[in-house]
């Protein structure tokens, strides 16, 4: 037997040398590998949430889902729509995969843990297949985007008893890919739907294009602009940004007194904060940041809640605590609306007021909602949120509002009520008046 080298000598000026520059290009490495990628494995401590909201259940888009035994009778279709697509581009593949070869790297580097069975490395044959996976994804995906925005028309395009892009198709089946392609793990790069819609366009379409084409299907209310990472960050995207509306401008309640910081204490219930004095309206606006609270009002945006709502947020939420730089907007307007909706009472009274929209038709599930899905989320010392916390907070301790609440709630909830104080104070003032009367005139 050979004996073991000896270990490196701490002193050895070579070996020290030799670890900075290894160190060195490492760190280099995986800078540059960090900036680039931005479709991700969700974390277990989010999945265990609820796995289905995680897991595609009709269409894989990319590799880590794609062979799945439930998926797989997808694939017949997604090779239809690839056909398709280059019947109408009037062009061969030959130019889609050169194009997205001299991206490969990109691409690849895009996913945060991307099995080697799909890396380059190298091999010619391994790169192939990475790239006819990204090819007929895509064009999947922009047939699916497509047709469900700008309709078909047959003889020329798909037949009308199409299982998938028929109007049935896009009834019974389309609701189920809306719902996967908002699926973290089940991302495309954006690169690969601009290379694919510029060589069919001969570059006449490009980004602002594609995100039109995402924010029509899932009927988003503002216009998405500028370079995306895929459909789920242009879909975030459409949710925070304000609609072009004339902004109503509120002013804030004076005050001398320094907000003092949240130090561990949480906003209270909305029928609690009802109970305060804080009353509850729509904002202007559906952007997740349209959120302001002054005189006592807090205005929230509307938001419809139905059978994809949770897999569609923890997928947002996912992506915000994943990506570096992609900011805290949908994880603090979740953990507020956490906050305010405590039991059944909170949901009905929010929907009074028309700021939720409940499509499950069960106030509890509602609530249920919300509370599962913060479970592993935490509000942020620099969340865009935390001033109306500090204000909503610092609110309720005053005891003049209090009072005025309790005043309120107490005698003026109802017409009868109100009639009954009055008539109270009307009868008081005649007995006053009625005794000085005696005592002046005896």
């Amino acid at each position: 037997m050979n004996p073991s080298p000896p270990p490196p000598d701490p002193n050895d000026t070579d070996w020290i040398v030799q670890v900075e520059d290894s160190l060195q290009r490492k760190a280099s490495n995986d800078q540059r590998y960090w900036n680039k990628r931005s479709i991700y494995r969700v974390r277990t401590c989010i999945a265990d949430l609820n796995s289905k909201a995680c897991q595609p259940q009709v269409v894989s888009f990319g590799p880590y889902h794609h062979g799945e035994k439930h998926l797989l009778p997808m694939e017949e279709h997604k090779r239809r729509a690839l056909f398709e697509f280059l019947k109408r581009s009037r062009k061969p593949l030959k130019p889609f995969l050169e194009s997205l070869r001299e991206v490969a790297l990109d691409l690849e580097e895009s996913y945060d843990a991307l099995d080697p069975e799909w890396k380059g490395g190298g091999s010619e044959g391994m790169a192939v297949r990475f790239l006819e996976l990204m090819i007929t994804d895509g064009c999947f995906m922009l047939e699916i985007l497509r047709v469900a925005t700008q309709g078909v028309t047959p003889p020329n395009d798909y037949a009308v008893n199409d299982p998938i892009f028929s109007n049935h198709g896009k009834l019974h089946v389309m609701p189920y890919i809306r719902r996967d392609m908002l699926m973290l793990e089940n991302q495309l790069p954006m690169l690969v739907l601009f290379r694919l819609v510029a060589v069919k366009s001969d570059g006449k379409e490009g980004d602002e294009f594609i995100n039109g084409l995402i924010v029509n299907f899932f009927s988003s209310p503002s216009k998405v602009t500028g370079k995306c990472l895929h459909v789920l960050d242009v879909y975030r995207k459409s949710l925070l940004l304000r609609e072009e509306k004339p902004e109503k401008k509120f002013k804030k309640q004076k005050s001398n007194e320094v907000l003092p910081r949240l130090r561990g204490e949480t906003i209270r219930s909305a029928t609690r904060l009802h109970e305060h004095g804080i009353w509850f309206r729509k904002s202007e606006t559906s952007s997740l940041k349209d959120i302001s609270f002054a005189r006592g009002v807090l205005r929230l945006p509307t938001i419809q809640v139905d059978d994809t709502t949770e897999s569609v947020y923890l997928n947002l939420i996912a992506f915000e605590h994943l990506h570096i730089g992609a900011g805290n907007e949908v994880t603090s307007y979740i953990f507020l609306m956490d906050k305010i909706i405590d039991k059944e009472g909170d949901v009905a009274l929010l929907d009074a007021q028309g700021i939720i929209q409940n499509a499950l038709g069960s106030d509890k599930a509602v609530a249920e909602l919300f509370n599962s899905l913060c479970k592993e989320v935490t509000l942020e010392p620099e969340s865009s949120l935390n001033t109306v916390h500090k204000e909503v907070s610092h609110y309720c301790k005053s005891t003049w509002y209090t009072w005025m609440a309790t005043l309120y709630h107490t005698y003026f909830r109802s017409p009868w009520s109100i009639l009954s104080v009055i008539a109270a104070i009307f009868l008081f003032a005649l007995a006053i008046i009625q005794t000085v009367y005696t005592i002046l005139y005896p």
